[in-house]
């Protein structure tokens, strides 16, 4: 006789087994209605699990992220059943759920067309219209192999073989197509209803291996109701308006070469822009007491293994063998050179907390397929930081970083940040019990911080458990940036200490802080956030002088000087093209100010001023212009 203990505490007492979908009935049938799945021991289960110990048990609707995962799940596995409905032959190869939506891959050799993605979303409304029965079953490994390839599924087949022995293997039944699943799934296709939308074709490498076969990827979105759905359309084409890419090259910001793929080549705007955050950043960090240092690129491989680096990331580290057979490898993070400059020098627990900066460049190896603009590169600027200091000063310490991240999030126009803590992964170095501490400490701080937080089981560094900041942006997106980390594991390894109040040596802790994270990325979602109106402090031209003729060239050059003799950036247009024209291709560089100069304005010393996005002109005597944009040339302005 099991007993059902339920969210709020209570509990409900059934006589004999039970499944997920009666308990709902037993709590109400409205709830019943809604349920989409269930959780058993935090375990995801269908609605139809047998229920026949005792056990904790929470029910999830279509208005929790279980229950939207699920029709998103759900919706992945229609649109397979929809492709080889319309094209048989095609292989299913693997379809989760991602941020707000699904993909599939799948292994056919005609490419699909936007005609094709029309085709299958009428398949699939069919296929939810007919309403097929979703049931689960386990097979035997040896079985669920040899039949998929009888079916010709070369690449399911491969998926079970890669199943660890003790896991079960789960097929997944909606009416007669079926697929290799753990699940969970609604218990009907007609429980998905028609919020979805195919997005988008791409290739894909048959897990990302760029050396395996390349496949089609199909991507959708799938929501729990049409407003949801509508606004998310909304989103998308919004994000498509303001993709860094197309904006980068209209502002002549930045630019990228096979050649060199995953690195960035800056232009003279995009590098001013560059420049004034690792400015402002510079700013802050002086005043909040940090010292910045510069390492090098390039270390010996053996540095690398006493830090864990090697064994971690060796994969993707860059790495080159001397004529003299030592192995080098280009850093992929700033932390061991960190460290040995940590290391010069007695260090005394009157210098704790000691915080140094670092705008390192490091370069880490991604697929080509997983390359996106500026927001996934392989070689990338880090403002990186690391703070050395006591165990007792931790807590104080990451409030300390955490109130400094949120102060310059806000002065570039981000106030809704969320935190995400992070513990132990599976693969890690150190102890338990120096995890045990870790962890406790770095979660007291974000408790104290008073921000929502969630918890990602599992999902730390592998040398210490980590908070990550993540931005709401104006299209409300949210992105990951800024990272917290506490790690009780490289100073030992790498023999850091430091002379202790009873003169014995102990080994600091190190917080590993970045703000923006990587430079490259933060300018992308600054980019796509602003839509290229970035604030007049920080855009990489703030004013553009155009003389309407000729004759004032020289009055408009003078202007310009004063200009940048405050400390905005301007250049004068004297290009032979006339005024309009001119207008038009500086407000497509999103230029925040153009400064008309004409017989007027020479004659009374004043510039007329055309914002972007506006055809108002405003006549301003030149002092005072001067006056009131330098006053707005700062991040408090903000």
């Amino acid at each position: 006789m099991p007993i059902i203990t339920l969210p709020d505490g209570n509990s409900l007492d059934f006589p004999k087994k039970v499944t997920g979908l009666e308990v709902a009935q037993k709590i109400s049938k409205s709830l019943a209605n809604q349920a989409m799945v269930i959780s058993i021991n935090g375990e995801l289960k269908d609605l139809d699990s047998i229920i026949e110990k005792d056990c904790s048990v929470k029910i999830f609707t279509s208005k929790n992220k279980e229950g939207l995962e699920t029709i998103r799940h759900d919706t992945a596995h229609i649109l397979a059943m929809a492709v080889q409905e319309l094209y048989p032959g095609t292989q299913v190869t693997i379809g989760p759920v991602i941020e707000n939506g699904f993909y599939y891959d799948f292994a056919r050799k005609e490419p699909f067309t936007e005609e094709d993605l029309k085709k299958i979303e009428e398949k699939m409304r069919e296929i939810v219209d007919r309403d097929e029965k979703t049931k689960k079953e386990i097979w035997d490994r040896e079985k669920a192999i040899h039949h998929f390839k009888k079916k010709g599924e070369i690449y399911k087949a491969e998926l079970i073989k890669s199943i660890p022995k003790d896991e079960e293997v789960s097929i997944y039944f909606h009416g007669k197509w079926h697929d290799l699943c753990r699940g969970p799934h609604l218990s009907s296709t007609g429980r998905v209803g028609k919020f979805f939308k195919l997005t988008k074709v791409s290739g894909a490498y048959w897990r990302g291996d760029s050396k395996n076969e390349m496949l089609q990827r199909i991507y959708g979105t799938s929501w729990a109701n049409k407003k949801d759905l509508d606004d998310y359309l909304k989103r998308l084409e919004e994000a498509e308006k303001r993709d860094h890419r197309k904006l980068g090259k209209e502002m002549d910001l930045f630019h990228f070469r096979e050649e060199s793929p995953g690195s960035v080549f800056w232009h003279e705007k995009g590098w001013a822009l560059f420049q004034k955050l690792i400015d402002y950043m510079r700013m802050k960090q002086d005043i909040a007491g940090y010292k910045e240092i510069n390492t090098p690129e390039v270390l010996d491989r053996t540095l690398w293994e006493k830090s864990g680096h090697w064994e971690k990331f060796g994969a993707n580290m860059y790495t080159s063998t001397t004529p003299d057979e030592k192995v080098f490898a280009i850093k992929p993070m700033n932390c061991p050179g960190c460290v040995e400059v940590f290391n010069q020098g007695l260090k005394s627990y009157k210098d704790l907390p000691l915080k140094m900066s670092e705008f390192g460049k490091v370069h880490r190896y991604e697929p080509s397929g997983a390359l996106h603009g500026l927001l996934r590169v392989r070689a990338f600027t880090q403002d990186d930081a690391h703070i050395f200091c006591t165990e007792d000063q931790i807590t104080e310490e990451c409030l300390t970083v955490t109130n400094l991240i949120l102060e310059i999030y806000k002065d570039l126009g981000f106030e809704n940040v969320i935190l995400k803590y992070s513990d132990r992964p599976s693969l890690r170095v150190g102890d338990d019990n120096v995890w045990d501490k870790a962890e406790t400490a770095l979660l007291e701080a974000v408790k104290a911080t008073k921000l929502e937080y969630t918890i990602n089981k599992g999902e730390g560094a592998f040398y210490g458990p980590k908070i990550e900041f993540v931005l709401r942006d104006a299209i409300g997106r949210d992105w990951q940036c800024g990272t917290l980390q506490v790690d009780f594991n490289l100073p030992g390894r790498l023999g850091a200490s430091y002379v202790d109040k009873d003169g014995g040596k102990k080994v600091p802790v190190m917080l590993h802080r970045a703000l923006f994270g990587s430079l490259e990325r933060f300018i992308g979602i600054l980019i796509e956030n602003y839509a290229g109106k970035f604030p007049f402090w920080i855009s990489p031209l703030q004013t553009v002088v155009i003389p309407i003729s000729e004759e004032f060239d020289d009055y408009a050059i003078e202007v310009s000087k004063k200009i940048k003799n405050v400390g905005i950036s301007s250049i004068v247009d004297l290009k032979k093209h006339n005024l309009n024209y001119k207008i038009r291709d500086h407000s497509l560089a999103k230029i925040p100010l153009l400064l008309i100069c004409g017989k007027k304005e020479v004659d009374s010393n004043s510039v007329t001023i055309r914002r972007l996005d506006s055809s108002k002109q405003e006549n301003m005597e030149l002092r005072t212009f001067l006056k009131k944009f330098s006053a707005l040339n700062k991040a408090s302005s903000n």
